[in-house]
């Protein structure tokens, strides 16, 4: 039997990625989701930035087409804005965003299972259905593809909660425009 060294360690990528509190890397996708808001979910910075909402509904969808491609299917994609970041209504409530969490946590249990059915490591190296890549790249791009969003989404919580709190910088308090100031107190690497 081939060993299935690599597939284990690619579960543990995304199960830590997704739910670890002793991520290396920082808080994982639920520990930033935690403390989010309906409210802040479905608010924009500004009207061509994407909510809170819709990267959450993104991250879903290319959990969704993970697993499609595991499961063979070449025809699956996700060609639209629809498909891809949703068609979320303007504003959020409490229903629709727990929903929403729940799909990301579904999706992140079938892509688990998924993962689970193999024996062994050899699918790795097969190129994904209807795409030019193995799933050895589909499977770490997932990984480093929530690692991207998660900062995004950690972003956009500072930013929108400041706005919240009824910060008001002028221009000349910092003239990149950064909700922050020019201070280092907000700043996580510092």
């Amino acid at each position: 039997m081939v060993p299935n060294d690599e597939l284990i360690r690619i579960i543990d990528l995304l199960n830590t990625t997704y739910e670890s509190e002793e991520a290396w890397h920082g808080p994982s996708v639920v520990e930033v989701l935690r403390e989010v808001t309906p409210e802040l979910a479905g608010r924009r910075v500004t009207p061509n930035t994407h909510t809170i909402a819709e990267l959450v509904f993104h991250m879903t969808s290319w959990r969704i087409f993970c697993v499609k491609k595991m499961q063979g299917d070449a025809d699956f994609d996700i060609t639209t804005p629809a498909k891809d970041f949703g068609a979320l209504p303007d504003r959020i409530d409490g229903f629709e965003w727990e929903a929403l969490q729940m799909e990301l946590s579904l999706s992140q249990e079938e892509l688990i299972n998924e993962l689970d059915k193999r024996d062994d490591d050899e699918f790795l190296e097969d190129i994904v259905p209807g795409r030019g890549y193995t799933y050895y790249d589909m499977l770490h791009g997932i990984v480093n593809h929530d690692l991207y969003h998660t900062g995004q989404i950690m972003i956009l919580k500072k930013i929108l909660q400041v706005g919240r709190a009824g910060v008001h910088l002028q221009e000349e308090d910092d003239p990149y425009g950064s909700p922050f100031g020019q201070s280092r107190e907000n700043d996580d690497y510092y």
